[in-house]
C-alpha cells in the first residue's frame, strides 16, 4: 500500500510535468473507486490550469484557483505522466490530459483510491480530522508526549494513528521503533519524554531516506515514471522475522500488534 513516502514521491515526480498546465480533457473509464467519482469533476478541472500539487497525509491535491482534485492511491493506486496516443490498459480508470499532449493516467487494480473534487480540501470530511504532518516542525517529541498522556494502547498503534500524526505505515513504524531503540509493545502513556524526542526524530529521518531512496515498493508500487521504489533494500526489522538483528545478531522477531504484522529486535527495543 502506497504510505507516506511514496505519496510525497508521486507529488514531487508529477509537480514539473502539470504545474501550469492547462487541462484540456478529464477521460474516466471507471467511476467506481472507494468512492464514486463525482460526476461535476469534468466542469471543474477543464479549461483550468493547474497552481500546484501538494500532499496533505497519504492525498495529494490538485490545486486549481477555485478549488483542489484531490486524489488518494488507495491501496494500489499510481500515477504516471504518459503520451496521450499510450493505450489504455485494464485497471486505468481515469486520465487528466492537457493541452501539450500528455497525461496523468491513473492506475488501480483494486479500485480502492480515489478522484474528489472540493473549494476548500483542507476542510474535506477525509482531511478535517488529521493530525501533525511528520515532517513539520509542529511535530516534536514534547506534541508526541503530551498526545500519549492518557493513552494505553501500544506506541505502535499510537504512532500509527492518523488523527495523531499521519502517515507513518506499518513499514515505517516499525523501522522507526527499532531506530529509537523502543519496543513496539510498550504502552505510549510510559514512555519518557526523552524516548519521544528520540522517537521523533527517528520517524523523520526513516520518512526522510524513503523519500529521498523512491519509496518502498513490496508489491504494486511504482514512481511516476513507472519505475520501482527501492527502500525496501534498507528495511532493517520489516519483514525479517528470525534473521539476525544488524546490530546484535539475536534474531528479529514478529508480533502482530493492532492486526498488523509487527517487527522488532527483543535485545535493541526496550
Amino acid at each position: 500500500m502506497p504510505e507516506l513516502p511514496e505519496v510525497e514521491t508521486t507529488k514531487i515526480g508529477i509537480t514539473p510535468w502539470v504545474v501550469n498546465k492547462e487541462i484540456t480533457d478529464v477521460i474516466i473509464r471507471e467511476k467506481r473507486l472507494r468512492y464514486k467519482i463525482p460526476g461535476n469533476i469534468k466542469k471543474q478541472l477543464i479549461n483550468k490550469r493547474i497552481i500546484s500539487v501538494k500532499r496533505r497525509a497519504k492525498y495529494l491535491l490538485i490545486n486549481f484557483s477555485h478549488g483542489s482534485a484531490i486524489i488518494h492511491l488507495g491501496m494500489s493506486g499510481s500515477l504516471r505522466i504518459i503520451k496521450t496516443n499510450e493505450p489504455a490498459r485494464k485497471h486505468d480508470h481515469f486520465d487528466i490530459v492537457f493541452i501539450d499532449d500528455t497525461a496523468l493516467r491513473y492506475r488501480d487494480p483494486r479500485r480502492f483510491g480515489a478522484f474528489l473534487w472540493s473549494e476548500n480540501p483542507l476542510s474535506h470530511r477525509l482531511l478535517i480530522k488529521l493530525g501533525q504532518e511528520p515532517l513539520q516542525e509542529k511535530f516534536t517529541g514534547e506534541y508526541l508526549w503530551k498526545e500519549a498522556k492518557n493513552r494505553r494502547i501500544t506506541i505502535k498503534q499510537f504512532i500509527m494513528n492518523a488523527n495523531i500524526v499521519v502517515g507513518v505505515g506499518n513499514i515505517y513504524a516499525s523501522e522507526s521503533l527499532f531506530l529509537a531503540g523502543i519496543n513496539p509493545n510498550r504502552k505510549a502513556n510510559r514512555i519518557s519524554k526523552k524516548r519521544m524526542e528520540g522517537l521523533v526524530q527517528a520517524i523523520k529521518l526513516i520518512l526522510n531516506d524513503a523519500i529521498k531512496a523512491g519509496g518502498t515498493t513490496l508489491q504494486d508500487f511504482y514512481m511516476s515514471d513507472g519505475s520501482a521504489g527501492y527502500f525496501k533494500q534498507k528495511l532493517k526489522v520489516y519483514g525479517r522475522e528470525k534473521h539476525p538483528c544488524v546490530s546484535c545478531k539475536f534474531p528479529i522477531s514478529m508480533k502482530v500488534i493492532g492486526q498488523r504484522s509487527t517487527f522488532y529486535c527483543k535485545k535493541c527495543q526496550s
